[in-house]
């Protein structure tokens, strides 16, 4: 699973940290658990204000649909427990914000997304980019709201 954190000012962003979670393999159980656990370093070791995540749409394989379903329920489980507020945004929209266009391609995504971030080269894999992308549109998209004391 792909994660990125960015930094907002004004119009201005930057790259925090980004990267995959990986998770070892065997029985979904324990997998999930891995993932909420490195959801909870990574909200910890940054000031999150806000998770976005992109809205899940699958018409092919169920199967897989519901394994990433239990996966994003696990880090969403982590958001909550941390007091962070959670967005879900449509790829039609986050292609939208990162492109202009709600129906632009992969490799125009990857492009912006390097550029964007001053970024010496696309982020791979597109899991990583596709998050890139989706807290860029999340940045743009939802409005600020003060941090909490």
């Amino acid at each position: 699973m792909g994660y990125g954190l960015i930094r907002r000012s004004g119009s201005r962003i930057e790259p925090v940290a980004y990267g995959l979670f990986h998770t070892p393999p065997g029985p979904l159980g324990p997998r999930l658990v891995s993932l909420a656990d490195q959801a909870r370093e990574l909200i910890t070791a940054h000031p999150i204000d806000r998770l976005v995540t992109e809205r899940l749409f699958f018409n092919r394989n169920s199967t897989t649909a519901m394994d990433v379903a239990k996966a994003l329920g696990a880090v969403l489980c982590e958001a909550a427990r941390s007091g962070l507020e959670t967005y879900e945004i449509t790829p039609p929209e986050v292609k939208k914000a990162v492109v202009g266009q709600g129906n632009a391609d992969k490799r125009q995504v990857e492009f912006m997304v390097t550029r964007l971030l001053g970024l010496a080269q696309a982020p791979k894999p597109d899991d990583v980019c596709d998050a890139l992308a989706v807290a860029i549109a999340g940045a743009w998209m939802i409005p600020d709201r003060p941090l909490p004391r």
